[in-house]
């Protein structure tokens, strides 16, 4: 009912292309999404029909546009992961700078939670999807040419639409969030980059200097975090290591961490989370996730201790760890990750050959486009 990450990437599949217009909107219980399921499935057997496929469907313009629509809706960060994993498996290059390129100064039109106010049934009533991709082809930010599964372009199938709630779906002139793209990050602890969702962030701590506050695992953080002895205000960067997609493994929903009890207390209700670890799409806070490399790797993330400064600058994209190159170098060298207790398996497996948060976290041996075709039969 929220902009979490399942009505993300539902937003994402139709700003793709590869869904009907509305598809990613339409409450449960509305007979139109009985209609769309329908007529989704009346289609796909005339795309089979065409050999029109995804190939030829989903290009790195496609990609560029769902960018810019995830900007606009205020998407989940899950969505830069699990798009990179998709460009992956179709050979298409999307990385990080994309998302910084072609999210820069997209703002947040849906005034939707966890950003904003309302819910998913009100930004379908509003006009849904549609409206919001008219409104971005509108100012001319989209490549209207896209390709979609119905056969059309994205521009003959949003370009009539209609928004019939400019409180749930705002205007240019008044956005929910003026540069609502995620941000990526780069420094010393992410040399690969770490992402932040600017629509679900506090503004006086998009820049910001804070000592760090360190636990290596999410088991030593739910233990610590409440100890009224543990040094850590306001200003304070809480700093988790070791929940990224080995770490954890499976790059866990724990990046958004709870508030420590003494800084709730003096009504504070947000800080500085840096994690390698994901977060869901329904949690907000000004919370720094997907550090990559992780620290499980030795990644520099791994380098952070206790009482180390921190310094965070969002729009000019880095974050920067203020110790001496020499000494992280040292640091890394003797680290021991916090691993579990993993030796065969599926887990295994995963832990030997899954990638960094960057590449989409998805398993080695399974990028890149394969063939149907069935080379031998079983019997």
């Amino acid at each position: 009912m929220t902009m979490g990450t399942a009505s993300t990437m539902a937003s994402m599949v139709e700003s793709l292309g590869m869904a009907l217009p509305h598809n990613a909107a339409i409450p449960a219980v509305d007979a139109r999404r009985y209609s769309n399921a329908y007529h989704s499935g009346k289609r796909i057997v005339e795309m089979v029909k065409e050999n029109l496929i995804m190939s030829k469907i989903v290009t790195k313009k496609s990609f560029e546009n769902a960018i810019k629509v995830n900007g606009a809706v205020g998407g989940s960060t899950n969505a830069v992961i699990h798009m990179a994993a998709i460009a992956g498996r179709m050979e298409i290059d999307l990385t990080l700078d994309d998302w910084e390129r072609c999210g820069k100064e997209v703002p947040t039109l849906v005034n939707l939670q966890p950003s904003g106010t309302y819910l998913m049934e009100d930004f379908y009533y509003a006009g849904g999807l549609p409206a919001v991709i008219k409104r971005l082809l509108d100012k001319g930010l989209l490549y209207e040419e896209a390709l979609t599964v119905n056969g059309k372009t994205l521009k003959e199938n949003n370009s009539k639409s209609v928004c019939w709630n400019d409180d749930v779906i705002r205007t240019f002139d008044n956005p929910l969030t003026k540069d609502g793209g995620i941000k990526v990050l780069k420094g010393n602890i992410a040399p690969d980059g770490a992402i932040l969702k600017p629509s679900a962030a506090s503004s006086h701590l998009m820049q910001h200097t804070g000592k760090a506050v360190v636990f290596e695992s999410v088991e030593e953080f739910h233990n610590k975090i409440h100890d009224p002895n543990l040094d850590v205000d306001e200003n304070s960067i809480l700093v988790l290591k070791n929940c990224g997609p080995k770490g954890y493994p499976g790059m866990a929903e724990v990046g958004n961490m709870i508030l420590p009890q003494k800084v709730l207390k003096k009504g504070v209700r947000d800080m500085i989370r840096i994690s390698d670890a994901r977060m869901s799409g329904t949690a907000y806070g000004t919370v720094i996730l997907h550090t990559s490399p992780e620290a499980a790797v030795k990644g520099p993330l791994a380098a952070v201790q206790n009482g180390d400064e921190i310094k965070v600058d969002v729009e000019n994209n880095t974050m920067q760890l203020l110790v001496d190159d020499k000494v992280i170098g040292e640091r890394l060298k003797n680290y021991v990750p916090v691993l579990p207790d993993i030796r065969g398996g599926y887990q295994k497996m995963y832990i030997d050959h899954v990638m960094q948060a960057d590449k989409g976290a998805d398993l080695d041996f399974l990028i890149g486009r394969r063939g149907s075709e069935v080379k031998r039969h079983s019997h």
